[in-house]
């Protein structure tokens, strides 16, 4: 599974917090966390969450932040092409650019920018009609999508595709429509990775923390092989890692057990 790190985000009070303050400690803090979590692994969501004529600045302090402390990819997080196309470039190495879609002008921005680098990108499959409401017209936008990627030649394996994943409680059909685009997805691309925010399947729900494992074992059976959560959330990082062995995607469950002797998951080491 490759890890991305939610725990730097405008969107959360502490570090909207931090980021009014310019408390670069506590963005460091939260960058070190994740990257003992991740072992060293996937990459560190970077957003702002901040009013976009103020983005650019903020988020390459962030960065700065971040790369002090560790040498983990950034996700360069924000709504706005023309934010990312700025910024990216100030990372020291090659990221994951977050995102694009089919909506507007975002992708002949950015898919140009980054052609010729090692850069990876999230691609929402949404388009200027909103968020479709069938699978069909998802894999529509996808379809869309990798046309345009063809075209700037972005390889598959470059890609994070997000279905979208919505919440649970307003769902007619459980999680069929999304398990349907993941399994259509990796199918036609076997490269490809497939991303997503899991928290988001249990928005408005109780014990949320009982759904976001449910619907991660089920997604990664579909597919999922990338996805944005918080990698010191144990239980969820040590189902991750027992649902690869189960897939066979561990041989010997050799990166299961050394997660575990890491302490990564299981019982917490004692102080």
């Amino acid at each position: 599974m490759i890890i991305i790190g939610e725990k730097i985000n405008g969107s959360i009070p502490a570090v909207a917090e931090a980021i009014a303050k310019r408390d670069a400690e506590e963005i460091k803090r939260r960058a070190r966390i994740q990257a003992e979590a991740m072992a060293d692994e996937g990459f560190i969501d970077c957003c702002a969450s901040v009013p976009e004529v103020e983005e650019v600045e903020t988020l390459k302090w962030m960065i700065d932040c971040i790369q002090e402390v560790t040498d983990i990819p950034i996700a360069v997080d924000s709504p706005s092409a023309q934010v990312l196309k700025e910024v990216f470039p100030y990372c020291k190495q090659p990221g994951l650019i977050n995102s694009v879609s089919g909506e507007g002008d975002k992708i002949d921005i950015l898919f140009p920018a980054i052609a010729d680098t090692d850069w990876e990108v999230v691609a929402l499959c949404s388009d200027d009609t909103g968020i479709p409401k069938s699978a069909e017209d998802r894999l529509r936008v996808f379809h869309n999508i990798m046309a345009k990627a063809k075209e700037y030649g972005i390889a598959p394996s470059r890609i994070h595709i997000d279905p979208l994943i919505e919440m649970l409680c307003t769902s007619e059909d459980g999680i069929a429509m999304v398990e349907e685009v993941m399994h259509t997805i990796r199918e036609e691309y076997p490269t490809i990775h497939i991303t997503g925010a899991v928290s988001n399947i249990s928005f408005n729900l109780p014990a949320r923390k009982l759904v976001n494992i449910g619907f991660t074992v089920l997604a990664m059976k579909a597919g999922l092989d990338s996805a944005i959560f918080d990698p010191t959330n144990r239980d969820l990082l040590g189902v991750i890692r027992a649902t690869e062995a189960l897939l066979g995607n561990d041989e010997y469950c050799m990166e299961y057990i050394e997660g575990f002797r890491d302490g990564l998951y299981g019982p917490k080491p004692k102080a």
